[in-house]
């Protein structure tokens, strides 16, 4: 997501070490710990914990416990689907004007290409990070780190559904909705790609850029399901 005007003073982003693990998770768009957050900044990673604690009270981060394979499970920090940095709804356009520059195809109209330019875009954003976390919960950072405020409702075992409750590309896509939505399209299939192969795309439901309330349907193959 674009980055948030100046913080007033009582913004939790107004502490500089603060908006740098903000602007690094928004940069990584995928969970992460507080060992490799700390690890990239050059910070003690006693220190980062309590000022991730501090954005998860003010609704910027949220954490999750990611098993691992020897030892105690880890925690998980990421942007919340609830995140609204400085107080606004989440916007991503000038993002996106980076991806449109790379996506938009030569000839007019030509939507399969950008659907595959999306798709490359999603497996890009999907790769990296050692934490071992459901399908549905690296797929909701992802969507929350563009800033689509992602609610999260399980239909049955295998099936979930993302019901995007912010579009932060609504003043492209209100240019030029059908290229925005097949680019996003794209990009949640790449995630797939990366993710989880054998998971299927089962629906993909733009809405008014304006009201938000795109759906998402993922269906995970059954040795995949919780």
């Amino acid at each position: 997501m674009d980055r948030p005007p100046a913080a007033a003073p009582d913004d939790p982003l107004a502490n500089p070490t603060r908006a740098r693990l903000f602007a690094l998770l928004d940069e990584l768009k995928r969970p992460a710990s507080a060992h490799e957050l700390a690890a990239s900044l050059g910070l003690h990673r006693t220190g980062v914990r309590v000022h991730l604690e501090r954005l998860e009270l003010a609704r910027l981060v949220e954490r999750r416990r990611a098993p691992q394979p020897r030892g105690r499970p880890r925690d998980a920090w990421s942007i919340s689907p609830a995140a609204e940095p400085g107080g606004e709804r989440p916007d991503a356009y000038a993002e996106l004007a980076g991806w449109l520059a790379g996506a938009i195809p030569a000839g007019a109209g030509r939507l399969r290409e950008m659907e595959t330019a999306g798709r490359s875009v999603g497996r890009r954003l999907a790769a990296g990070g050692d934490l071992a976390l459901p399908l549905e919960h690296r797929i909701q950072a992802v969507l929350a780190a563009l800033g689509f405020q992602p609610r999260v409702h399980r239909e049955d075992a295998g099936a979930v559904r993302f019901e995007l409750r912010n579009c932060p590309y609504r003043d492209a896509a209100r240019a030029n909705q059908p290229a925005i939505c097949t680019l996003h399209r794209g990009l949640t299939q790449g995630l797939l790609d990366t993710l989880q192969p054998n998971a299927r795309l089962r629906a993909f439901v733009p809405r008014d850029p304006e009201r938000a309330g795109c759906l998402i349907d993922i269906e995970q193959p059954p040795a995949a399901r919780p």
